[in-house]
Formats: C-alpha cells, structure tokens, sequence
C-alpha cells in the first residue's frame, strides 16, 4: 500500500507521515529532504539556485550529505523551494521517488506532490493543511529548542514566500489531488492529528479491499 502525504512546510506531513510508518510498518521517505539537499549542495558549490543548471549539477550530492543537520534550518527551506521550480530537477529526482514508492509491499512519502505526480495510484492520500500562523508558531518553537535565534515574524513570512513559489510553479505545483482528503491540524495536538490520519489511511486501506 502507497500512502502520500501532501502539503506546506511545517503542516505536520513529516510527524504524520513519520507515525503512519511505524504504525503500518511501512517504509517512510521525506521527499523534501531530498530536495533540501539539492539546495544545499548548491550553496556549497556556490551556485545560484535560481539558475537550472546550477540546480541540476547540484542533484550528484553525496548520500552522505543526507544526515547533516543543516538541511533542517530555515536557510536550506528556503533554498529547496527555489531550486524546486526547475524542472529539470524535478525529473532528476523524479525516478528516485518513484522507486522506493514502488517498491514492494508499499511505502509512506510525503512532500508536495506525491498524491499528483509520484504516485498518483496511491490508494492512500492525505493533503495536511494548517494556518501559515499555527506553522510559524510550530516552526519558532521548533527552532528555539535548537538554540537558533529566530522572529516569528520572519518565520511567517518566508512560509508564506514559500507557499505562493510551491502553488504557482508551472511543474508539480502545490496542489491536493482530486481524491485527497484534507487533515486541517491548526488546533490539533499531535497525537490527536495522528490518529485521524490513521483513521484515514485505515478507511482507504478497506475501501482497496473492497
């Protein structure tokens, strides 16, 4: 079974997409990782990540490059949403994606476009929404608790940078699938946004065996 998970940066896709794995024992990638690597990379090789070829050089970064803890800071954010717009990064990423997707048994993904373009199949799609003030409130505490200095004002205004690059580009936009259904977690606790999206991806699981 294929289940994606769908929506903006800090809607709480990864903790749900994280807890859908180990509930269904199911394998689990964060597409957007992937794409903060590229992004990173680029500024490592000083590159712009506006310019497509730049970004598409930036696609050989070492797996290693993975587990550094910098691809999570607002920075990286910031620059994954920019080399995301070219589609020639996309497609390079494209069949990575789509194989582990694939694979068998199943797997859990979550990113932006997982439902529309990865594995529009997928029996299982959830688009997790939330205010762009619950996310910058989510994000702020997120990063105080590493010790960053950051404003929360900032914060919400590069969410919301960030979400009118992701809904207006031309390839993969930021879109909830047809058949997707909507997990709003502005004033849900985790443990409460989880269960429903248990719920959700346990509905779909009967309606497939049906």
């Amino acid at each position: 079974m294929i289940v994606a998970v769908d929506g903006p940066t800090a809607s709480g896709k990864g903790t749900i997409a994280r807890a859908l794995s180990a509930h269904f024992g199911l394998p689990h990638l964060d597409t957007g990782l992937l794409y903060r690597a590229v992004g990173y990379q680029c500024f490592l090789d000083g590159g712009n990540p506006d310019d497509s070829a730049a970004a598409l050089a930036a696609c050989s970064f070492p797996d290693a490059l993975l587990g550094d803890p910098e691809l999570r800071s607002e920075a990286t954010g910031g620059l994954a949403s920019r080399v995301s717009i070219h589609p020639a990064v996309r497609q390079a990423l494209f069949e990575r994606q789509r194989s582990f997707a694939t694979q068998p048994g199943g797997a859990v993904l979550d990113g932006r476009d997982i439902g529309t373009v990865i594995a529009p199949e997928a029996p299982a799609k959830l688009f997790v929404i939330a205010s762009v003030e619950a996310r910058a409130q989510r994000r702020f505490l997120e990063m105080q608790g590493q010790g960053r200095k950051v404003a929360l004002a900032d914060i919400a205004a590069d969410l919301a940078a960030r979400d009118e690059r992701d809904r207006n580009r031309k390839d993969a936009p930021l879109v909830a699938a047809d058949d997707a259904v909507m997990l709003d977690t502005s004033d849900l606790g985790r443990d409460e946004a989880i269960a429903r999206a248990i719920a959700i991806v346990e509905s779909a699981r009967a309606a497939a065996r049906d």
